[in-house]
């Protein structure tokens, strides 16, 4: 993920009331905002390549084209629409499984032992251009919680975003985040001194040109996650990686 104003790039979410209050305006001026994000800057040869969602796993081969040595700033190129075949995400077939929603609380750290993340979550917004911060390149082992949307727990999608990696140290905080499979756990601690636990419901590599905005920021009724990175081969001409990386979770304790 790439910052496009030193500490922020393209996404998009709700602000200060439920999805299901907020209505498609809400949903089409995120899609138009953008959701492309997390890449890497100065890179003048390809970075190492993060891992991929088992069941989408694209060619080794990277873009090549080489890019001037002009010391600029990768940026990830945001879509400007939603995926064109919206479908429901992977928890909407059973609503009435899994434990009651907690009331809203500031999340602090997330931990995905499977790919031994164990990190400090920063609270973010979004910029006046309408789209979402991400942290900072030299804090590019943190995650970023997307505040105007729910909080990890509450009713809703909770959005956390992070950094496959930065030029400056290398991979970064969700850099393993495509080798997750359906069944892996994440818990995030919260500032009221609880644990929203989440199971991996499925993970997927989306174009950045056709990023899924419903998926990831839309309406549900139920506790879910969406953890956000990028992925996929990086393209040298744009400094930036030509997919994003979601997983899609589900609260279960």
């Amino acid at each position: 993920m790439t910052s496009s104003d030193r500490s922020a790039t393209r996404a998009g979410g709700r602000h200060g009331k439920p999805w299901r209050a907020a209505g498609a305006a809400v949903v089409v001026l995120l899609a138009m905002a953008g959701a492309g994000m997390i890449g890497a800057s100065f890179r003048t040869v390809p970075p190492p390549r993060p891992p991929q969602p088992l069941a989408q796993t694209r060619p080794a081969d990277p873009i090549t084209a080489a890019a001037p040595d002009d010391g600029t700033q990768a940026t990830d190129q945001a879509p400007v629409e939603p995926a064109p075949d919206l479908q429901e995400p992977p928890d909407a077939a059973n609503p009435d499984l899994g434990p009651a929603a907690l009331p809203r609380s500031i999340p602090t750290t997330i931990s995905i032992p499977r790919i031994g993340v164990q990190a400090e979550i920063m609270s973010l917004g979004t910029n006046p251009d309408g789209t979402v911060q991400v942290p900072p390149l030299d804090q590019a082992m943190k995650a970023g919680w997307y505040s105007p949307g729910a909080s990890p727990g509450e009713t809703g999608n909770a959005v956390i975003v992070g950094h496959v990696d930065s030029a400056k140290l290398g991979p970064a905080v969700f850099f393993n985040l495509g080798s997750l499979t359906k069944g892996d756990t994440i818990s995030v601690a919260r500032e009221d001194g609880s644990t929203a636990t989440f199971t991996v419901d499925e993970v997927k590599s989306y174009p950045k040109t056709a990023f899924p905005t419903e998926l990831v920021y839309g309406p549900s009724d139920r506790p879910g996650l969406r953890v956000v990175t990028c992925g996929g081969a990086f393209d040298q001409n744009a400094r930036s990686y030509v997919d994003n990386v979601i997983v899609f979770a589900s609260m279960t304790a």
